[in-house]
C-alpha cells in the first residue's frame, strides 16, 4: 500500500529517533546502512523530511539529522504518509479508479473501503517514537539496526 519511498521515510525517521536516544546525530550515510536503503534515495528522502521540518540537520563534524526542539509532539505515521503519499493517499480507489465512490463503486470498493479506513487509523494511532520503542523492547526489528 505504501511506496518505497514511504517505506524508508518511516523507516528513517525511527533510525533518528534510536541514535538520538544514543546521544547521536546520523548522517544520510548511517541512516541507509541502518534501514537498509540505498544511500542517495535516502539523502534525497531526508532534505524532503527536513524541507517539510520534521527533523533538522546540521552538516559537518558533529552534524547529521535531529529532531527539532520543538519535537515535543509525537510525530504521526498519518503525517508521514501524507507528506510523502499525498492527501490523496487517503481516499484513493483499491482498483486504482480516478473516480470511485459509493455512487460509481468500483468492483472492490465495499470490502476495500474499510480496510482503507482502518490502515488510516492505524496510521493515526502509531508514531515514530512508539515504532522506536518496539523496537528498543525487542519487540520488532529495523534492518540491521541494533539497539
Amino acid at each position: 500500500m505504501l511506496s518505497k519511498t514511504t517505506e524508508y521515510a518511516i523507516r528513517a525517521l525511527v533510525s533518528v529517533e534510536l541514535n538520538s536516544r544514543k546521544g547521536q546525530r546520523p548522517g544520510f550515510k548511517t541512516i541507509a546502512r541502518d534501514i537498509d536503503a540505498p544511500e542517495q534515495y535516502v539523502a534525497k528522502i531526508m532534505q524532503t523530511l527536513t524541507r517539510f521540518k520534521l527533523l533538522k540537520s546540521v552538516r559537518g563534524r558533529g552534524g547529521g539529522f535531529f529532531f527539532t526542539e520543538d519535537y515535543q509532539q509525537d510525530i504521526f505515521l498519518y503525517d508521514v504518509v501524507w507528506i510523502m503519499e499525498g492527501k490523496t493517499f487517503f481516499t484513493r480507489c483499491g482498483f486504482g479508479f480516478k473516480h470511485c465512490d459509493a455512487n460509481n463503486p468500483c468492483p472492490l470498493h465495499n470490502e476495500y473501503e474499510p480496510i482503507r479506513e482502518a490502515f488510516t487509523q492505524l496510521l493515526k494511532k502509531e508514531t515514530i517514537r512508539s515504532l522506536a520503542t518496539k523496537i528498543e523492547k525487542g519487540e520488532a526489528v529495523l534492518s540491521r539496526l541494533s539497539v
